[in-house]
C-alpha cells in the first residue's frame, strides 16, 4: 500500500471516530511500524502488542493453553483469542490480530505450509477471519501480510462504516 492509500485509510479512521489495535506475532511489529508512517495516524492508533512467544500471548491476551495446545501458536483459533483479549486490553473499535508461519520450524504441515497467515478482525460487534498463503522470504511474507491486512481493513471501512 502506498503512503498515499495509507494515510487515506488512516483518514477513514479518522473521520469515522474509529481507533485500531493491534496484537502481532508473525509482523513482530511491521503492521504499527508501517501504519504510523501515514499522517494522524497517531489520532486513531491505541496501541500494537508483539506477542510473538506463546507465554506472552497467554499472560497478555488470556489465550488458553488449552488452545495451544491443541491448535498451535499459528492457528485461526490462537488468533481469535487473541483478538478478543486484544478487545478487552485496549477497548479499540476495530482490533486486528495477527500470526502465522513466516519461516521454518513452526507448526507447517502440508495442509498448513510456511507463508499461510492467519488474521482475525473484531469490530462492531462482528468478527472476521482470513487465511491467506504467501511465498517468499521471511520478509517478502511478513511484507505480504501486513499489506493483506490494510487491504483488509480498507475493505471493513468501506462496507461497513463508510455510508
Amino acid at each position: 500500500m502506498t503512503q498515499t492509500e495509507l494515510t487515506e485509510l488512516v483518514t477513514a479512521l479518522r473521520d469515522n471516530n474509529l481507533t485500531i489495535a493491534f496484537a502481532e506475532s508473525t509482523t513482530a511489529g511491521m503492521l504499527a511500524s508501517e501504519f504510523v508512517k501515514a499522517k494522524g495516524s497517531s489520532d486513531v492508533l491505541k496501541g500494537s502488542l508483539v506477542v510473538y512467544q506463546p507465554e506472552v500471548k497467554i499472560k497478555l491476551l488470556n489465550v488458553r493453553q488449552e488452545t495451544l495446545d491443541l491448535y498451535t501458536a499459528e492457528s485461526q483459533q490462537v488468533t481469535n483469542e487473541m483478538v478478543m483479549g486484544l478487545k478487552k486490553l485496549l477497548n479499540a473499535d476495530i482490533n486486528v490480530a495477527v500470526t502465522g508461519l513466516a519461516g521454518g520450524g513452526g507448526s507447517e504441515t502440508d495442509e498448513k505450509p510456511v507463508g499461510t497467515i492467519f488474521v482475525s478482525f473484531l469490530y462492531d460487534g462482528k468478527a472476521e477471519e482470513f487465511r491467506e498463503v504467501f511465498d517468499g522470504n521471511t520478509q517478502a511474507i511478513r511484507k505480504k501480510t501486513v499489506d493483506y491486512i490494510f487491504e483488509k481493513l480498507k475493505g471493513v471501512l468501506e462496507q461497513h462504516y463508510d455510508r
